[in-house]
């Protein structure tokens, strides 16, 4: 049986843990919705990175009044089911760390109302200026990986090793980078149609209770196996620090 304390869980967060893409959500309602659309098009195309999007996303926002601000944040809903998730991981000693391409101000707000704010987050920063103009910072990014501008994937090979099982979840374009570095891969949507176009193997879900009755699963087997293919990109990392 595998020892309770080698599951590693890495877990996005807009459409993952919420219900909505939150961060989209925010510049569809106070920004421009056909810009912030472009936007958005533009960088799953490739045309701009993750950065040059974010950059972009708060210009299209003016006169913004914090109040409502946060009041739009505060009416945004998690699943469900990740409070039972986060409990059946407490239970079984997993580690949970939300990775998360979007901003840490909408982040914060949503788990401290949700009463999990101790949860572990890496995530872009917001900041504000004079008239409450949105200003992006970007404190994780790196220069050679630019799918993300938090790179998931140096969060994921810092906080496991190679004795872990790494899990990871999500549901987006931000998540097909970080994914490939994980064990065992938890998609929808996005993430989902990029893994079965690279042939990725992966488990697919709806909501976490579809991936606590997998992780039941997997750490009764009495042999589990690392991906290895997921092994390989670990170790290309290794190589280049």
């Amino acid at each position: 049986m595998l020892n309770k304390s080698t599951f590693k869980i890495f877990v996005d967060f807009d459409g993952t843990i919420t219900v909505k893409d939150v961060g989209e959500e925010i510049f569809l309602h106070f920004g421009d919705p056909s810009k912030a659309k472009k936007i958005v098009k533009d960088w799953i195309d490739e045309k701009i990175n993750s950065i040059q999007t974010w950059e972009l996303l708060c210009k299209t926002v003016n006169n913004l009044s914090l109040e409502e601000f946060d009041s739009f944040i505060d009416s945004m809903c998690i699943q469900p089911t990740f409070l039972n998730f986060i409990d059946y991981c407490k239970l079984n000693n997993f580690q949970i760390w939300i990775l998360s391409d979007g901003l840490d101000y909408y982040i914060k707000r949503i788990l401290s109302k949700e009463k999990i704010s101790y949860l572990n987050f890496y995530s872009n920063k917001l900041i504000f200026g004079k008239n409450n103009e949105l200003i992006p910072f970007f404190p994780y990014t790196d220069e050679e990986c630019k799918s993300c501008a938090n790179c998931k994937r140096n969060h994921i090979i810092e906080h496991s090793s190679d004795d872990d099982f790494s899990v990871y979840i999500g549901d987006g374009y931000s998540d097909t980078c970080p994914a490939q570095f994980c064990d065992f891969i938890f998609a929808k949507n996005s993430l989902l149609k990029y893994c079965e176009k690279n042939r990725i193997s992966y488990y697919p879900f709806k909501d976490f209770s579809d991936i606590i009755k997998k992780l039941e699963e997997l750490k009764n087997k009495k042999h589990l196996r690392k991906r290895h293919q997921a092994v390989l990109k670990r170790k290309e990392v290794y190589m280049q620090g």
